[in-house]
């Protein structure tokens, strides 16, 4: 997998994305992998009426549980209690579920080129085939050992000063080595219309800060299954005193560690922008070289750069200072190793699982090698593959009904944000000119990535990762001088997902999440309300949660908010927090309200204005009863179905620490237990577990 940067400015439905450049593609003649999604036809006759399902997993409920103490628990317990989850996974459920067939819809596409011979050189169709091919090929993988990485470490071995130190940083990033420096191109964001140059603070081998620090059992014996790890991967690469080397490393990176900033520190848009002329670095930094790491960063023309982290990179600057060139180097010999290892040897990829995957996240076994092919070709070849799995599984009539969705959903959000009693009319006015900016992109882009360029060879796999990492690199610089590509698009098709970019102020939700149970086009309105659209609420809620409240319609970092409204939205804020900080995971452990703040505020705003949306599509009319439930019944079923999960205890526990997103339950039960039409819905009653005081429920927007 490439390397990217995570920047921070998108939110998606499931994880953090990193909204950076994906790689491009392009085809010059038409064969089926080049047949755009935008030609695609289909023959239509005489539309055919027929009865509308509730859309509800029957099957998946468990009616021994009341709704009104676990809700989640009663739609989905049936299945949280009957199904296991294999060994090669740490989580499945809904979204696992449309992953794993979208996989299997991609390998179908994958396997049909792979068994071709004689594909032209240079096609769509060779690059898919041939970077599939040299990832598969094992024997090929064992008999090369780490040659393939060690012009690499010649030239970490040629380092002969700290100024060659910065700029072997600056060069080798842009191919995957990890060191603390994480550069990216993004969207400006007091300049929406242009790109900036970004540093973002990175480093370390573990997902945190906290990782280094906590002296809790699990963490104590994590730390010390890294340093074996690090020894481990030292002996099978053949280099020398690693147990030596795994004490230098740990050292560097629990100092580098001290200096970064928390999550919740990172996730604030404001104190994130700090934007620095580059010849004023040197402030932050006494004897890094900074010309020398741009210049290799091929960025040598730039005259600022965002800071995310100002703290993170002076104390960096301390440590580089500090940390003699033999220190680095071994540092650098290990972040090269680890990043390549999954491309190497088996036993180094199975060494590389066994504490990344294992240790860390409770997965017992690895993923059947094909799956990690397709996730191969998905980062580096995603929107090739993207046109074909669109022309073969991705309906025009579903995208016109989501078209629709949208739009119902953005009448409701604004009649909300007329509604709301605690916000004046000047922010309200503000509020209407970002919502009717948003800009929805929906199923596949209308502009294919081109990736011409890239070369692909069936028996060098390191060099085909190097060379779309490179790549990639590249096509991110040109932005530089460019205006903002309002046609990019920072998922797959076949990503099961939806983000919201606060500065391009757009919502986008890939063809693969727009099935059941999201998106079912045989069932009735009622749960594709509370499915796929809190779906799009959620992402809608994101441009107003307490982060993409503080960009404009334009996609700007500029407060637009009145005084007195920008209080009283940061008193509901902290409610929710709160709430929040309540929900335990395990005995010993709880959410972070903080953390979490973004997403629970899209989480309840999504569910309140689909609702909104649905009860607006009825027009008046009662909802039709179906399978014995009325509408508003079935359409908060809809919601709680689709955060059916289960998920290893590890993972579970790493996604706490380190995920913006609260667990699958408590999106569930913390969202529903504020809206007053559920109480309704379902009789919730004080004394019922799931029961908050009226006064005490959130409400935003």
């Amino acid at each position: 997998m490439k390397a990217t940067i995570t920047s921070a400015v998108c939110s998606s439905l499931l994880l953090i994305t990193a909204c950076t450049p994906q790689a491009e593609n392009s085809s010059p003649k038409k064969t089926a992998l080049e047949q755009t999604a935008s030609e695609q036809t289909a023959e239509q006759g005489t539309p055919v009426k027929t009865a509308l399902v509730s859309g509800i997993e029957m099957a998946n409920m468990d009616t021994n549980s009341r709704p009104q103490d676990n809700f989640y628990q009663y739609i989905n317990g049936n299945w949280l209690d009957n199904t296991q989850i294999p060994d090669d996974k740490t989580a499945i459920g809904s979204f696992y579920d449309l992953r794993d067939q979208a996989d299997e819809d991609v390998n179908v596409i994958i396997e049909e080129l792979a068994a071709t011979k004689n594909l032209t050189q240079g096609s769509d169709e060779q690059k898919v085939a041939d970077i599939y091919r040299s990832f598969m090929d094992n024997d090929k993988r064992n008999s090369l050992g780490i040659k393939p990485i060690q012009p690499i470490f010649e030239a970490i071995n040629n380092i002969n000063d700290k100024t060659a130190l910065a700029a072997f940083f600056g060069q080798y990033q842009a191919i995957g080595v990890g060191n603390p420096l994480g550069f990216y191109i993004s969207v400006d964001a007091k300049k929406s219309d242009g790109y900036a140059a970004h540093i973002w603070q990175s480093g370390l081998g573990l997902p945190d800060k906290d990782y280094y620090f906590n002296d809790t059992e699990r963490f104590t014996e994590l730390r010390a299954g890294y340093v074996a790890h690090i020894e481990n991967m030292f002996k099978l690469a053949g280099l020398p005193n690693g147990k030596a080397a795994a004490k230098t490393i740990m050292d560097i990176e629990t100092k580098l560690a001290q200096y970064h900033w928390t999550k919740v520190q990172s996730r604030d848009s404001e104190k994130r922008y700090n934007k620095y002329a580059v010849t004023d670095l040197n402030q932050l930094t006494d004897e890094f070289d900074w010309s020398a790491y741009l210049n290799a960063q091929g960025a040598s023309s730039i005259k600022d750069i965002v800071i995310n982290q100002p703290d993170f990179i002076e104390g960096f600057g301390d440590i580089f200072a500090q940390t003699s060139l033999a220190d680095w180097k071994t540092y650098l010999q290990f972040h090269s190793l680890s990043n390549f290892a999954s491309y190497l040897t088996t036993e180094i990829d199975n060494e590389n699982f066994d504490f990344y995957s294992k240790q860390l996240s409770g997965r017992n076994e690895q993923r059947p090698q094909w799956k990690r092919g397709v996730s191969v070709v998905n980062s580096n070849l995603g929107e090739v593959i993207g046109k074909v799995y669109v022309k073969k599984h991705f309906a025009p009539e579903a995208k016109q009904r989501m078209s629709e969705l949208v739009e119902n959903l953005r009448t409701a959000y604004g009649t909300s944000i007329n509604e709301l009693e605690w916000m004046s009319a000047d922010t309200k006015k503000e509020a209407q000119v970002k919502l009717a900016a948003f800009t929805p992109k929906i199923g596949y882009p209308d502009r294919w990535e081109d990736y011409s360029e890239l070369t692909i060879s069936a028996d060098d796999l390191v060099g085909n990762i190097i060379r779309s990492s490179r790549l990639s690199h590249e096509k991110s610089l040109e932005k530089l001088s460019e205006p903002t590509r309002k046609w990019e698009w920072h998922m797959t098709p076949q990503t099961v997902n939806a983000y919201y970019s606060p500065t391009a102020n757009e919502i986008v939700f890939p063809a693969a999440i727009l099935q059941p149970p999201f998106f079912n086009m045989a069932a009735d309105d009622a749960v594709n309300y509370g499915a796929i659209g809190a779906v799009i609420g959620h992402e809608m809620g994101h441009g107003f949660d307490d982060q993409g409240s503080k960009y404009d319609g334009e996609g700007n970092l500029r407060n637009w908010w009145t005084e007195q409204d920008l209080a009283e939205f940061a008193n509901r804020t902290k409610a929710l927090v709160e709430q929040y900080n309540e929900y335990h995971v395990f005995d010993d452990l709880a959410i972070n309200g903080e953390l979490t703040l973004g997403e629970n505020i899209g989480d309840l705003s999504g569910v309140t204005i689909a609702y909104k949306a649905y009860q607006d599509s009825l027009n008046g009319k009662e909802a039709p009863i179906i399978d014995g439930l009325t509408g508003d019944q079935r359409f908060f079923m809809g919601y709680a179905q689709v955060w059916r999960t289960k998920m290893v205890e590890k993972s579970l526990r790493n996604r706490v620490a380190t995920d913006s997103h609260s667990p699958a339950e408590f999106r569930a039960l913390g969202t529903l237990s504020n809206m007053n039409e559920f109480y309704e819905a379902f009789d919730v009653k004080e004394g019922d577990a799931m029961y908050i005081a009226p006064e005490k429920r959130v409400k935003i927007w």
